[in-house]
């Protein structure tokens, strides 16, 4: 089941609650699941009790309560749990990870595509610095994965004022620095027009200036891929930290590991070939090490994208490939047979984990303006 088969499954529970008459909501549009956060348990996490529990007027977790014998009868749920203040944590029967693996290789580089920016123009407003440029350039391709469109325009910043001449400080935000949950952008309410009263003006879309921390120095020496990341992997409000670190082929250096463990899955398929052996979706173990990361951070790669976009923060989309490719190197001892041993369902299952794995780092990489090669 994938996170998006499972928010239906999520909004299934409440509607039969609500035929029930056990809840008196409207059932939402949509249901919002992740990998559960600290404290959480099982494969995936929601709030939608917490959601509701406003309109029905009662308590969180009483909601969690109703909705939770709902949710465990439904197909491909193996268990319920409660934490917290209310959220409903899911574990997955038999076939989350084949499910999942089957969509990201359905969908390929448009997995984690969404719509919830559909239609909608997001203008930033960026100073001329190269780290504002970059992380402009980085979120025209990532709002685009949401359906939204960004426009970047530069702007002069007077160095005695805090917003260019003419900004309003308290509609402005800067990327990164909003630590209110995500939603989409605001626009004004249509405004009817005295000339012709039967016409709308067009929603003006909220301007969002972006004001990141500039590097302390020239990152072009470093090379493209290793300047943008310099510059897009830490939070915006974080000063960049420009040195030769980034080029070190060495577990210290995130990039090299996102890259190293992307190339990794494509020697992995590779020497598969080389054995007549192919990828084929299956559930893999829980006890096989890396391999619950792993499934994890790539059903949590749709939340990271529309989070990176709501927020206009791509340091997250960052860290994110970070923690999949050190999940798929951990993994990635377990894909192939090993001596005399004969490749297995299991080993194709592994090795369809690990191109899916591939195919999000490749994909996450992308949009973030750095190359993922096949050998390094």
């Amino acid at each position: 089941m994938t996170p998006v088969e499972l928010s239906r499954t999520v909004l299934r529970a409440v509607r039969r609650a609500v035929d029930e008459g056990e809840l008196s909501v409207v059932v939402p549009v949509r249901a919002v699941v992740t990998p559960p956060g600290p404290g959480g348990c099982g494969d995936y996490a929601t709030n939608i009790a917490l959601q509701l529990a406003r309109p029905a007027g009662r308590p969180a977790r009483q909601v969690a309560e109703i909705l939770r014998p709902h949710l465990t009868r439904s197909e491909g749920v193996a268990d319920v749990a409660i934490t917290g203040p209310g959220f409903l944590n899911i574990r997955l029967g038999g076939g989350a990870g084949a499910s999942l693996v089957r969509e990201i290789q359905r969908r390929r580089d448009a997995y984690g595509h969404g719509d919830i920016l559909a239609g909608q123009i997001v203008p930033l407003r960026i100073p001329y610095d190269i780290r504002a440029e970059v992380v402009a350039d980085t979120l025209v391709r990532i709002v685009a994965t949401q359906g939204g469109r960004a426009e970047a325009h530069h702007i002069h910043i007077h160095p005695s004022r805090a917003e260019p001449a003419g900004t309003d400080p308290s509609q402005a935000k800067t990327a990164g620095n909003d630590p209110s949950p995500a939603e989409p952008p605001r626009t004004n309410a249509p405004q009817a027009d005295p000339a012709r009263p039967h016409r709308l003006h067009r929603p003006r879309p909220q301007i969002t200036t972006l004001r990141p921390t500039p590097a302390p120095e020239d990152p072009t020496p470093l090379g493209p891929d290793a300047a943008r990341w310099a510059l897009l992997h830490p939070a915006s409000h974080d000063r960049p930290r420009i040195s030769a670190d980034h080029l070190l082929q060495r577990e210290s250096n995130p990039l090299f590991r996102v890259r190293y463990a992307h190339a990794r899955t494509r020697a992995l398929i590779r020497n598969a070939a080389a054995l007549g052996c192919t990828g084929d979706p299956g559930d893999v173990p829980e006890d096989v090490p890396g391999g619950g990361e792993l499934v994890g951070a790539l059903a949590g790669y749709p939340a990271v994208l529309t989070q990176a976009a709501l927020h206009r923060a791509p340091d997250r989309l960052a860290r994110h490939l970070v923690t999949t490719a050190d999940a798929l190197l951990a993994f990635q001892h377990t894909v192939l047979p090993l001596g005399d041993e004969k490749p297995s369902a299991a080993h194709r299952a592994r090795l369809a984990l690990a191109e899916a794995a591939g195919t999000v780092l490749a994909g996450g990489l992308s949009l973030l303006g750095i190359s993922a090669p096949d050998y390094l």
